[in-house]
């Protein structure tokens, strides 16, 4: 699939905001990505379909919590080896009670991340096949990269 196709198939899931679609061409050499991405929390799993069916490896998924706005950022990070080609796709969801479907079932890898974005950010992937704390103690009641955390 040509970048310019990925583009387009992205682009139908992209969030319609207000002022625009939310898709933007980016620079490589300053941004570290060709393309970004945001799509509502439902889209995500067909974002990542997309991507994998053109070749795109995930490298990467993290949060950022945005504690003023009362959301967390989910940015998922993808690069092609054969075009060197990265997308970034972000998505937000509440604070209150984060959750997005699971992408563990198109990118095997992406368990892991997952759990590591649960232990942190306390985001539920539903439709995860275990959530078990990664790198946290399994009892653990917190989630340290969240801005109010005070441990």
């Amino acid at each position: 699939m040509s970048f310019e196709k990925l583009k387009c198939a992205l682009a139908t899931l992209a969030e319609q905001g207000i002022d625009a679609l939310l898709i933007v061409d980016t620079e490589h050499a300053v941004t570290g990505t060709d393309l970004e991405v945001t799509v509502l929390p439902e889209n995500v799993t067909a974002a990542g379909r997309i991507l994998y069916q053109a070749n795109y490896t995930l490298e990467a998924i993290t949060g950022i919590d945005w504690l003023t706005q009362g959301r967390i950022e989910i940015v998922y990070d993808y690069t092609c080896f054969v075009s060197g080609k990265r997308v970034t796709v972000r998505t937000f969801v509440g604070r209150e009670q984060p959750q997005l479907p699971t992408l563990s079932g198109v990118y095997p890898g992406a368990d892991w991340h997952e759990r590591e974005t649960h232990d942190f950010f306390g985001v539920l992937f539903s439709g995860h096949p275990d959530l078990t704390p990664l790198l946290l103690p399994e009892d653990a009641d917190f989630h340290p990269l969240r801005k109010d955390f005070t441990g």
